[in-house]
């Protein structure tokens, strides 16, 4: 290999990474403030947090449905056409949701429209874009970042939102956010064309329908897909219901906003400190001990006296666990299938994190209506750290054997 093909190899496409960053901190920034705006918005139209809670699950279920759709067609056709969708989507369904005169259209456009906004515009279309210009070795650190940067988006969103509301009230809040949104089709410029990108390994001859069939067969991809389940379920049950947790167990609420600050910020220390640490450890065991973590952490918040110092804590631990998840599953899929259809495949695992997401923000809605409490939805989440580190376990962390690629070669 000559110094020059070397320099080629070792560097990164830092413009479409920034780029990619800053679609992915505003996508993510907005949709992980909800829970501040939950307890204003019921005020003000007399709904109960049954009603809040399915809107979030719906959202939580759209991006969940639409993100292997939009991966497939971003794999296909490139990735601008889809973060441009996802702009307009995004902006459509916030402005709504600032409307919303009824709980239907508070679900059509909270739920449905920023869902799918988000599923155009989120990290699995994000990270497969970055998977096509990087080296193999250099993937789960970029993943790390991009990750990192969808945390920075929820760090700075939920004091910005905050503010917002007490100086404009939660609608015109959401009106601006929604006019935000419009700037991510400029952003996504530099990310134009790169499914034809030259850095991309070479490609198993495969249709979609038989790269689902592959996958679907492979017990590793299967046990992935279960587990990343989990994560979904525990982190949108905070997103959506812990400002409204400290409340009713007597915090004040500006500790809610410095919970989710922290979160956010402590996010980026962990999804960077987890695309380094997956670059060399074994992923599926660091998955994991990362689950198992998560656990410890709830039960100890749970068993403690609450003040605002445990507050600040559990934040900044669960923050650093948040999305360090991300890197090493996506880095997995990729090992296994390749980059071809990453954008698809790794939109079923995050469908299964979005399934997860829905029952965790719905039954935090459901059964806190039902008991007064959420203290079952924090435990269901103890019991499902523990099933995803045992199904983690076991992943093979290699490519899927392909005969006929093999026999080629």
């Amino acid at each position: 290999m000559t110094t020059y093909q070397a320099a080629q190899r070792s560097s990164l496409p830092w413009l479409i990474i920034i780029s990619g960053c800053l679609i992915a901190a505003l996508t993510f920034g907005p949709r992980s403030a909800m829970g501040l705006v939950q307890l204003p918005m019921l005020q003000e139209k007399g709904w109960d947090r049954n009603t809040f809670g399915l809107a979030m699950a719906i959202q939580n279920l759209a991006w969940g449905a639409g993100q292997p759709i939009f991966g497939a067609i971003a794999d296909r056709f490139g990735t601008w056409r889809i973060l441009a969708l996802s702009g307009a989507m995004y902006a459509t369904g916030l402005l709504l949701m600032a409307w919303s005169p009824s709980p239907l259209i508070l679900h059509i456009s909270g739920g449905i429209l920023v869902g799918l906004g988000v599923a155009a515009g989120s990290f699995g279309i994000i990270l497969a874009a970055f998977a096509r210009h990087v080296p193999a070795e250099k993937r789960s650190l970029v993943f790390g970042i991009g990750t990192a940067a969808g945390s920075a988006g929820m760090f700075l969103f939920a004091p910005i939102t905050q503010g917002m509301i007490a100086l404009f009230g939660w609608s015109d809040t959401l009106v601006w956010m929604g006019i935000a949104m419009l700037v991510i089709p400029i952003l996504a410029i530099p990310l134009a064309g790169n499914s034809k990108t030259g850095a991309q390994q070479a490609h198993f001859d495969q249709t979609f329908g038989e790269a689902l069939r592959e996958a679907f067969g492979h017990r590793s991809f299967v046990l992935l897909v279960s587990g990343f389940f989990v994560c979904g379920f525990q982190v949108a049950f905070i997103t959506a219901h812990f400002p409204a947790y400290l409340a009713d167990i007597g915090i004040d609420a500006k500790y809610a906003v410095i919970g989710l600050a922290a979160i956010g910020f402590f996010n980026i220390v962990g999804s960077l400190a987890s695309g380094a640490i997956s670059q060399r450890a074994s992923k599926p065991i660091f998955l994991a001990l990362i689950y198992l973590a998560r656990s410890v952490a709830v039960t100890l918040f749970l068993l403690i006296p609450a003040s605002p110092a445990t507050v600040i804590i559990f934040s900044v631990v669960i923050g650093i666990l948040w999305l360090s998840t991300v890197p090493p599953t996506n880095a997995l899929v990729a090992i296994m299938f390749g980059t071809k259809y990453l954008g698809m495949l790794g939109g079923i695992v995050f469908f299964s994190h979005q399934v997860g997401s829905f029952l965790g923000v719905w039954l935090g809605g459901y059964l806190y209506d039902q008991f007064g409490s959420y203290d079952p939805v924090w435990w269901l989440g103890v019991a499902l750290g523990i099933f995803a580190a045992i199904v983690h376990w076991p992943i093979q962390e290699r490519p899927v054997e392909r005969p006929a690629m093999a026999a080629a070669e």
